[in-house]
């Protein structure tokens, strides 16, 4: 996951993760299609069935031909990662791109999303291009062709150079946009002939959130009451400052590419949003208006700029002066500035009006009028699993937002780590959480819906930003014990791999790679 992946941790038993609701869904769904089970074959044609990760997750490698650290390289040295580990090897699959795209084939994925390494193709922020880097993703991406795998790219997820951290602030600063958009051109560069499908920015409506306002992700900056343990920052404006440089950057990287390569190479660009969506925690009026706020915050932030040139109007008037302007001419330049919407989701959050009693001292929770659901610990906060929930998103944006072109880049659920020894193959519970949001999803495109895509989260176990190895989403395991990184199938991986056949039986029997 990305760091909406707080999704990552399975907040339900595995006997109860269909829901009531859930198995009325699959009910509708089954008799729409007269009693069958569900199959790809319902859904429209071209529509993109996949799994993902990301680079800082499953690459490793992580000081091996020329790579240098990311912040989130920094932040996991240090000792902040959720267990203390780093993902200097994690998964490994800087090695084991091969075999990896092998699994791919065998469960016969349209498509796998990863993300380009920043620091590991231009390893300085800018500047000279790491040739053994090029070599890499020029390799990944030949495979994935080669097995009739789509490669769906991200651009940035997260893994800022550290040097660009420590030479200006990253994010925080206007140079960042220059930069990003240098480094996106490498990728449209050496990579555009054969990637047709672009995400310029990963989740840029949770990384401020955690890097700028609580500080618990890199580069840990914030401000009491907010966060504590801070290197420094303001979380009352710098959030606001840092999602408005990565909406620009947006942007300009989207403006290069229309004006230099797409008309070439014949891609689509966009960018993918968390989706987290929000309902009130109680019956009450004030729940019910404090979950729209929140909704509006958390997707209106980049939608509405996308869409209409500007922030929501709420966030304005809620925000005020803290809220970076956008000048006609930025505004000209972000509307209509996407061919499709990543979207990543999980979970709902379930809020409540904010209570804080200071209101001069203000973050992005207190502007929304809602109460931070992680402020006593994700054990405490009330998240839920919901299919419904992916629905009542797809609505949302075709409501508010004039019915784009979606991708669901991310949903998946995880859960702890097998004992140590123990191959655990059977996670029944995965193949029933696909199944419910598959059909949840079978049901919106019915509704009108322009859903295009659909990727697992993730292809295989990794180090999750919010539980490091606590938590594994894997279709494929990896025994991270080994020295070899073993990758093994689960019995989701089957379950997938079967949907995605038309519902053909396969072996059941396990498979270890060697």
């Amino acid at each position: 996951m990305a760091t909406g992946e707080l999704a990552g941790l399975r907040v339900l038993a595995p006997s109860s993760s269909l829901s009531f609701v859930a198995v009325f869904l699959l009910l509708l769904a089954a008799a729409a299609r007269g009693g069958s089970a569900l199959t790809r074959r319902d859904f429209p044609e071209g529509f993109v069935f996949g799994a993902g990760t990301s680079a800082f997750q499953v690459e490793g490698a992580a000081s091996e031909d020329g790579r240098k650290p990311s912040i989130w390289d920094t932040f996991t040295h240090q000792g902040y990662s959720a267990d203390g580990s780093t993902a200097d090897v994690s998964a490994d699959q800087y090695h084991h791109y091969k075999e990896d795209v092998k699994l791919m084939y065998d469960m016969s994925l349209d498509a796998y999303r990863f993300s380009i390494s920043w620091p590991r193709l231009v390893p300085d922020g800018r500047g000279e291009i790491n040739p053994k880097g090029l070599e890499y993703y020029n390799n990944l991406i030949d495979e994935l062709i080669l097995h009739g795998i789509q490669p769906h790219v991200t651009i940035y997820h997260f893994d800022l150079p550290q040097i660009l951290q420590d030479e200006y602030g990253g994010i925080l600063s206007p140079r960042f946009i220059e930069d990003y958009t240098a480094y996106a051109e490498v990728c449209f560069k050496n990579f555009g002939d054969r990637v047709k499908h672009w995400v310029t920015v990963n989740e840029p409506n949770i990384e401020p959130i955690g890097g700028y306002d609580a500080g618990n992700q890199p580069p840990r900056r914030c401000s009491y009451p907010f966060g504590t343990n801070c290197t420094g920052g303001n979380s009352s404006t710098e959030p606001y400052i840092v999602a408005h440089h990565l909406l620009l950057a947006h942007a300009s990287a989207v403006s290069l590419y229309r004006q230099k390569y797409q008309a070439i190479q014949g891609g689509q660009i966009g960018l993918t949003l968390l989706g987290w969506w929000h309902e009130p925690k109680t019956d009450t009026p004030e729940d019910a208006a404090a979950a729209t706020r929140m909704n509006e915050f958390h997707i209106g932030w980049f939608m509405h700029p996308l869409v209409h040139g500007d922030y929501p109007p709420l966030m304005r008037s809620r925000v005020g002066a803290r809220l970076p302007s956008i000048t006609a001419s930025d505004s000209e330049k972000i509307r209509g500035s996407f061919d499709f919407i990543g979207i990543n989701h999980y979970l709902v959050v379930r809020v409540q009006p904010s209570d804080a009693n200071d209101q001069r001292l203000r973050d992005y929770y207190i502007d929304a009028g809602a109460q931070n659901p992680f402020k006593e610990g994700f054990d405490k906060a009330h998240f839920e699993y919901h299919p419904w929930a992916l629905g009542k998103m797809l609505d949302h944006l075709k409501l508010e937002y004039g019915n784009p072109p979606v991708m669901i880049h991310e949903n998946g659920v995880g859960d702890s780590p097998e004992a140590a020894g123990k191959i655990d193959y059977d996670d029944g519970f995965r193949s029933e959480f696909l199944q419910s949001y598959l059909e949840a999803l079978y049901l919106s495109i019915r509704n009108g819906s322009d859903a295009r895509g659909y990727f697992v989260w993730s292809l295989l176990d990794g180090f999750e930003f919010l539980f490091g190895y606590g938590a594994r989403f894997g279709l494929c395991g990896v025994d991270f014990t080994a020295a070899a990184r073993t990758r093994y199938v689960r019995s989701s991986a089957h379950w997938y791999s079967g949907f995605l056949r038309g519902g053909e039986l396969r072996p059941e029997k396990p498979y270890v790679s060697s």
